[in-house]
Order: structure tokens, then C-alpha cells, then sequence
């Protein structure tokens, strides 16, 4: 990859994996990646949950009623959380890592796909968030903000077409 514009180009969603497990120094790459990730005051309220247990995965694939099957299918997943305790800002924290996380595993030749959680419930009407905190054991004070499910690309996909930009959606020096 030339630019990072690039990068940002052949970053789409991918739900479909291979059964090839993601290397252990790709995974520090990613989280060394998230760990770097800018926060407000500098403060780094994000924490991650890195999961390859395929049993603990199938659990956080069920904690949403929709848009999170093909969890199941990924040979890794990182729940994004962060601590509100240590900032406001745990929210915009944790995205940007997470954001950083899905442009690193791109950068690695790997696919990745955001699930939300922050908000959602799974189908037995239970908050997804509590579902991931049950499944994993996160402390009651963090919060989880989304899954990063990552692994090798099943499944081909077009790079972004810039033909196609929203540049409606850019508005310059007033509304």
C-alpha cells in the first residue's frame, strides 16, 4: 500500500473468514496498533478482551439479536471497552482504537468487521453488553463498546469506489 488513502479505500467489512488462525505477531501488531490509538487527554480509557477460544466466540456471536452470527466464523475477536470512571470521553476513546484496530488488520492483508454491542440486546431481550461482560468477565465498572471480529478473508470484496462518495455529505466553511 502506497498511502493511507489506499488503505482506506480497500478497508470494507468482512463477515466471512477462513479457518486460518491469525498469528500471534499479527495480533500484537493489531493491539500494539490500538494501544496507540489517541485519546482524549491522553488518558487511554479503552481496555480490549482479546478471544480466540472458538466456544467464548460462539457465546459473543449469541449476544446480539442481529449482526453478529458470523462471529462465529472468525478465528479472533476483540471487545472494545472503556472505562468511564477514568474519562467522559470512553465512548470516542474506544472507537478511535477500535477504528485504528480494523485500518491495522486491513494493513496486515486480514479482514476485520465492527459489531456493535453499546445499546443493543441480544434476542432474548437481555443487554448485549452484559451478555460480553457474563461471557468474559469483565468488572462490572467497563463498559463494552463493540466487538472487532478478525480474521483471514473468506470472502472477496470491491475496494470503496470514489465515483460513489457522498461529497454532500462535506460541507465547507458554513452548513
Amino acid at each position: 500500500m502506497d498511502s493511507f488513502k489506499e488503505l482506506a479505500r480497500l478497508r470494507r467489512s468482512i463477515r466471512k473468514f477462513t479457518d486460518e488462525k491469525v498469528a500471534g505477531e499479527d495480533i500484537d501488531t493489531i493491539m500494539s496498533t490500538a494501544l496507540m490509538s489517541p485519546s482524549s487527554k491522553g488518558l487511554h480509557s479503552y481496555e480490549f478482551v482479546v478471544v480466540s477460544e472458538k466456544e467464548s466466540i460462539e457465546a459473543l456471536a449469541r449476544s446480539k439479536a442481529q449482526g453478529s452470527d458470523f462471529l462465529t466464523g472468525a478465528p479472533l475477536a476483540v471487545v472494545v471497552c472503556g472505562d468511564p470512571q477514568v474519562s467522559d470521553t470512553w465512548i470516542e476513546d474506544a472507537s478511535v482504537a477500535g477504528a485504528m484496530m480494523l485500518s491495522q488488520v486491513e494493513d496486515l492483508g486480514l479482514g476485520g468487521c465492527w459489531i456493535q454491542i453499546r445499546g443493543r440486546r441480544g434476542a432474548d431481550g437481555k443487554d448485549a453488553e452484559e451478555t460480553v461482560r457474563s461471557v468474559l468477565g469483565i468488572p462490572v465498572g467497563i463498559r463494552v463498546l463493540c466487538i472487532i471480529a478478525v480474521g483471514h478473508k473468506g470472502m472477496p470484496r470491491k475496494p470503496q469506489n470514489e465515483e460513489r462518495l457522498r461529497r454532500d455529505k462535506v460541507h465547507r466553511e458554513r452548513w
